[in-house]
């Protein structure tokens, strides 16, 4: 029988085409742990300890020991192979920042995320802070969105962190898979071809349905790419440097709110990030009457893909104009479902596709590095993380906070992520952009007239 051979999929190969060196395809996960267990009686980290114990915990994610094994002409997509010379502390390290805020800390983790990735060895990687003027410990995991989307990713950290402080573990042995042969990628990529030529003509009776899902596909995508993005002090080249701004609140209020309107929390989240901007946009002097920002939010990812770069994002108009929160929360929750509406469930998007050429792939990447920028302003997404707290050998993950990638020109990305009951909202922005303070300040505001909730001392942020 032949040995199936883990490829990587056309989303998977998007991300890593997307990038350039000043905007990696990472998507990165800050939280802050309770240090107790993780010190020993002098107050230092327990590094050692720590890396035997995310090691014994490696066997319920083997996807954390495999790395890209890139191909030849007639081999195929790149594949996805055990990682022979696999080392724990390649993969978790620490650093001491003395004195560091917690704001100064979230604004160090979106700065550090863009730090590269060994390409030979599994893409992600896990720094243990201290130092920190809170007393507590940081942590940063970083991963490439190729192994992981922004779910998936939070499936991997919930798999890796123990459900209980006491959670036993046992190490256990692991015997890498030898890597498949030049010859038997070859045959693979032959084989798997055929295989997706006859599953297309077995499906050849239904044919005229997945035909017009791939029109209406196409013409979304289309309709989404034929429009400029309005041109605002928002748009500037993305610089090497970030800042990260966050908001906790709770996920019930923020579900409660939209709720109360026919909405849902993705939907308030975006209506906060409307009011925002058009708080920071009035202050800077610029017109807002009757301005639609375009906003990328991406979809799920196709079957068991590992990320969703395989769909096309949803491009939306979110409101900016003078309009009171509820009625802007009620005009976005109109504009997503009616986008959502005209999207075919069963219609997984041509990059799904395994007949796609990987040549007219590269050729759409590479136009939308160059004009995505155009197109769209800023990206918000929206991720459901795990519902009761977690732990590290102990420690209890106090909270958890996403960072989103800037990609494409888009020097402006929204991430929120649920945890424990709590819905953590990151604004991440190049240096250059500035008003960071404002723009938070404003969204986290919005967020509380929408929730008429009493203010959390949950904002924080860097210079303006």
């Amino acid at each position: 029988m032949r040995a199936r051979v883990d490829r990587l999929g056309a989303g998977d190969l998007a991300t890593l085409w997307a990038e350039e060196p000043a905007t990696p395809f990472h998507i990165g996960l800050a939280g802050l742990l309770d240090p107790g267990p993780l010190v020993d009686e002098h107050g230092r980290l327990r590094l050692q300890e720590l890396r035997s114990a995310v090691d014994a915990r490696l066997a319920r994610v083997p996807e954390l020991r495999r790395r890209v094994r890139w191909t030849g002409f007639g081999q195929g997509r790149p594949a996805v192979v055990d990682d022979h010379d696999f080392d724990i502390a390649r993969h978790l390290t620490d650093v001491d920042l003395a004195g560091l805020d917690e704001p100064g800390f979230w604004s160090w983790c979106a700065n550090r995320t863009l730090e590269p990735l060994d390409g030979d060895h599994p893409l992600w990687r896990v720094t243990l802070v201290t130092g920190l003027a809170g007393g507590q410990i940081g942590v940063l995991v970083v991963m490439h969105h190729a192994l992981a989307d922004g779910i998936a990713g939070a499936v991997l950290a919930q798999r890796l962190l123990d459900p209980a402080p006491d959670t036993a573990v046992t190490a256990q042995p692991w015997r890498p898979t030898p890597p498949p042969s030049p010859f038997a990628l070859a045959v693979d990529a032959v084989v798997s071809r055929l295989a997706a030529v006859a599953t297309a003509l077995r499906h050849l009776p239904s044919a005229p349905k997945a035909v017009r899902a791939a029109g209406r596909d196409a013409a979304a995508t289309r309709a989404a790419l034929a429009h400029s993005a309005p041109v605002t002090s928002l748009d500037h080249p993305i610089g090497p440097g970030r800042q990260l701004a966050v908001i906790r609140r709770s996920l019930e209020q923020v579900r409660q709110a939209g709720h109360a309107h026919g909405a849902t929390v993705n939907d308030v989240v975006l209506t906060a990030v409307a009011g925002g901007l058009h708080e920071l946009l009035v202050g800077r002097g610029e017109p807002v009457e009757g301005l639609e920002l375009r906003v990328s939010v991406p979809v799920g990812a196709p079957g068991r893909a590992r990320n969703a770069g395989g769909s096309t994002p949803m491009v939306l108009q979110l409101p900016v104009g003078h309009l009171d929160p509820v009625s802007r929360l009620t005009r976005i929750a109109a504009v997503t479902r009616a986008a959502k509406a005209s999207r075919d469930r069963h219609y997984r998007g041509v990059l799904a596709s395994p007949l796609l050429p990987t040549s007219l792939l590269r050729l759409s990447i590479r136009w939308l590095r160059r004009n995505g920028g155009t197109k769209v302003n800023l990206y918000v997404t929206n991720v459901p993380g795990p519902p009761r707290p977690l732990w590290l050998a102990g420690a209890r993950l106090q909270s958890a906070v996403p960072i989103a990638p800037l990609v494409a020109g888009v020097p402006l990305a929204v991430a929120a992520l649920s945890y424990a009951g709590e819905l953590a909202i990151s604004i991440q922005v190049d240096d250059a952009m500035g008003g960071l303070d404002r723009l938070g300040a404003a969204v986290a505001d919005h967020l509380d007239r929408l929730t008429a909730s009493d203010r959390l001392p949950a904002i924080t942020g860097r210079r303006g």
